[in-house]
């Protein structure tokens, strides 16, 4: 029941945020639109602007706060996000890589490939971790040295950005957008997303187990190698198509997950799609936000979603039982 009412939320969220934007849609227009029955002038804003838009936003807010569910389901930790492993970093150094070298200047594609092409460097060297350590201490230690890696050469890149221009592209994507975002960047990334998706899934009964503890989980059957495998490429590849198509997009891997988690009675299986479901929801909020809050220029999208998602989530850690998660 409460995924059918999240379900329904996002939807309505989706459709608002085709409704809203510099001249407002009718309701009336906005249904002929959606049938092909409207003018081409609403047809083009809807099919090629703010359905595109919405949709991103939707599928990356999804992306990151499943990815948060099952990585503090794995770790057992409250405070684990998609940027904990750093395949967030590694992939939003992978797009500054592209933009910095103007290879983004000669394909659009450049910089979302490149992207994924960080995210899956970092997902290997993860995977090839959880092979050899039965430690998620040790996983997280990795995640950690990866992320500042990233955020220091991505510093560097900031300094040497050799104009004004290169300089404003590379702070943009740090901050996060789904701005002039398309149908065919949602189609790039899909694959990826999807094999993420289905190797969390094959491990979210386990994760139900692990609330146990490992050895009690090994015990009652449980691999947990294949397990740790399963979430971290699982993660990495979601984690990682996500920045490809926003850039850097903070705290909704780790709010989504503690809103439903009480709501689920604290099982880490059942949260996993409540928690998509929401953090879709957030993230299209938030972009709502970024087009009505009249400032000179249009906020970025992880700018808005950090001022809304860093109080919610100072507001749970207040809140939060003292048990474990």
């Amino acid at each position: 029941m409460l995924n059918i009412w999240l379900g329904a939320a996002a939807l309505l969220a989706v459709l608002a945020a085709c409704l809203i934007g510099s001249t407002p849609m009718a309701p009336g227009r906005l249904a002929a639109a959606l049938i092909g029955a409207g003018t081409p002038g609403d047809e083009i804003v809807l099919w090629e602007i703010r359905m595109p838009r919405a949709m991103a936003a939707f599928v990356v807010g999804a992306s990151l706060g499943l990815c948060g569910a099952a990585l503090q389901g794995l770790l057992r930790n409250p405070l684990a996000e998609p940027g904990i492993l750093g395949v967030s970093a590694t992939a939003a150094l992978g797009a500054t890589l592209a933009l910095f070298y103007g290879a983004a200047g000669v394909s659009a594609l450049a910089a979302p490939v490149a992207a994924i092409i960080g995210a899956i460097a970092a997902t290997f060297v993860l995977a090839f971790a959880a092979m050899r350590t039965s430690s998620v201490v040790t996983l997280i230690l990795i995640g950690v040295g990866l992320s500042s890696f990233a955020g220091a050469v991505m510093a560097l890149l900031l300094n040497l950005a050799p104009n004004p221009f290169t300089l404003s592209d590379l702070i943009n994507w740090t901050l996060g957008t789904v701005t002039n975002r398309s149908f065919g960047d949602i189609g790039l990334v899909a694959p990826f997303m999807i094999a993420g998706l289905v190797l969390i899934i094959a491990a979210r009964r386990s994760l139900s187990a692990l609330t146990l503890g490992e050895e009690a989980a090994h015990g009652l059957g449980v691999n947990l190698q294949r397990t740790r495998m399963f979430i971290v490429i699982g993660a990495g590849l979601m984690s990682g198509a996500a920045v490809s198509i926003a850039g850097a997009i903070g705290f909704v891997g780790i709010v989504a997950p503690h809103l439903v988690r009480p709501l689920v009675g604290y099982d880490p299986a059942r949260t996993l799609a409540p928690a998509a479901l929401a953090g879709g929801i957030m993230l299209v909020l938030a972009d709502i936000g970024v087009r009505l809050l009249p400032t000179p220029a249009e906020l970025r999208l992880g700018v808005v979603a950090a001022l809304i998602g860093a109080p919610l989530f100072v507001w749970i850690a207040m809140k939060r039982r003292p048990v474990n998660d």
